[in-house]
């Protein structure tokens, strides 16, 4: 008898948890739902024909002669854009600029410019007027070898430079051309930035924050336009087999940057903020949601050491 009054007495705690529970599983069933059908959207669907000459005629690339820029130039040329190529090197601009016209049968027009340099800006301009409908803004440079903030070799004109070519650039271009994005309500800008920007990353310190730096200028950015027709998505990759990262033999999560510029493109539209490539989007969820950030920052200290250890026995051996 007294068991059965404690059996009554639990059964609403019971009913609790079991509806609790119920609620819950219910919730992680439909988030996951939602997580699925997302993905299959960006990743398989992508955004159709947004990226087009449906835009306007002309796509403007930075940093456009080398790695992820040139892939970026080849991969709009492909889709029918005329480009507006821009770099440092005229030599290398032309050799571009040439496989561009004779393979894909468009226009183009290069500037040579150093982007280390503050006073560029009137020459890109003057250079830019009437062209600008798709900007990427791809110019950038790190490190040449991870190392401590004060044993960087000339670490004045080095941080100097990492600011105007990483951020400077960003902004600077942003400037000058979204007033004309902004008067015919469509446009769209990507800001390349790096997964080493998403957290801290030491002895690479200076590399990563600027490369935060475009990150939130990107969203919050985007939140401004979005609403007059612009789209401004933050790139954020991984590690991309090409020379600035001397990654020499391609692998899946370590694409070619053919590869990733293909699988990015069709992200425009569907993620203010992206990783660009599916492997590369499940390493930033992870890291994003599952690791914390101290072990994230940890484990890159010690990647780095031992990359800084290796390069520098490398040098005394020369």
């Amino acid at each position: 008898m007294e068991s059965l009054t404690v059996v009554e007495t639990l059964q609403p705690a019971v009913r609790a948890i079991f509806w609790v529970g119920a609620l819950i599983t219910a919730s992680l069933a439909l988030w996951l739902l939602y997580m699925v059908i997302t993905g299959f959207r960006i990743w398989v669907l992508g955004n159709g024909d947004l990226i087009s000459p449906k835009l306007g005629k002309w796509a403007v690339v930075t940093g456009a002669t080398d790695g992820i820029g040139k892939s970026y130039a080849e991969e709009l040329a492909r889709r029918g854009f005329s480009m507006m190529l821009i770099s440092r090197s005229q030599e290398k601009l032309d050799d571009v600029a040439k496989s561009l016209e004779s393979t894909y049968k468009v226009d183009t027009k290069t500037i040579a410019v150093d982007y280390s340099q503050a006073d560029i800006y009137p020459k890109i301009e003057k250079g830019l007027a009437g062209l600008e409908r798709i900007l990427v803004n791809n110019v950038g440079i790190s490190y040449t070898y991870p190392e401590f903030f004060l044993h960087i070799p000339d670490l004045e004109n080095f941080i100097t430079t990492m600011i105007n070519v990483n951020i400077t650039s960003v902004c600077q271009m942003t400037r000058l051309v979204l007033p004309r994005m902004e008067a015919r309500a469509k446009g769209v800008i990507l800001n390349i930035s790096s997964a080493s920007g998403m957290f801290p990353l030491p002895l690479l310190t200076i590399y990563s924050s600027t490369k935060a730096f475009v990150d939130y200028f990107s969203r919050g950015l985007n939140a401004e336009y979005k609403s007059k027709g612009i789209i401004i998505q933050s790139v954020l990759p991984f590690f991309v087999a090409t020379k600035m990262t001397r990654i020499r033999k391609p692998t899946l999560d370590k694409p070619t940057p053919e590869r990733y510029v293909a699988a990015e493109l069709n992200t425009v539209g569907l993620q203010d903020q992206t990783n660009g490539y599916f492997p590369h989007a499940v390493m930033g969820w992870v890291i994003a949601i599952l690791a914390p950030i101290q072990l994230v920052i940890c484990l890159g200290l010690r990647l780095n050491k031992s990359q800084r250890g290796g390069y520098l026995r490398r040098r005394k051996l020369r």
